[in-house]
């Protein structure tokens, strides 16, 4: 009877161990648990058939967790969990293309360094090196380097 209650222990560790590792990952209850499980197990061996028996049973819960976790990284269980979705979407940056030195415009949201502004009637992403640049803060356009558009408060 012991060595069956043994078992079922040891089963129920790697399942816990598995759901742990591979389905909530993070120091949940399954992990304390299953951790609980191989503990008492492992002991349980040492008082019911002394330090042969208890060494034997460290050893095959040792060789459980590792096949379990190499059966089930191997396994096409992970697979089917597993986000496999591509994001093929690119920003368009048409209004960006048009924008040259000169353009002027206003910001449409406060410029601390970066936000958005119109330009040539078209909202594009801007940098500024001036610190901060209220909204609606007459601006032009000093620089388009590499799809950055640079700007500078607007001398009237």
């Amino acid at each position: 009877m012991g060595t069956v209650f043994i078992i079922i222990l040891i089963v129920i560790a790697t399942i816990l161990m598995l759901v742990e590792l591979f389905i909530i990952p993070g120091t949940s209850f399954a992990g304390i648990l299953s951790f609980c499980c191989y503990a008492f197990t492992i002991y349980y061996a040492f008082s019911l058939f002394g330090a042969v028996g208890g060494f034997v049973t460290l050893s095959i819960v040792a060789l459980v967790v590792i096949a379990a976790i190499i059966i089930f990284m191997k396994s096409k269980t992970l697979d089917k969990l597993a986000l496999k979705k591509e994001i093929t979407s690119e920003v368009d940056r048409d209004a960006e293309k048009s924008i040259k030195v000169g353009d002027k415009g206003v910001s449409t949201t406060r410029l601390a360094q970066i936000g958005y502004a119109e330009i040539n009637g078209k909202i594009v992403e801007v940098k500024t090196n001036e610190g901060l640049l209220d909204e609606k803060t007459p601006i032009i356009v000093v620089r388009v380097s590499n799809r950055t558009i640079f700007v500078e408060r607007r001398k009237h």
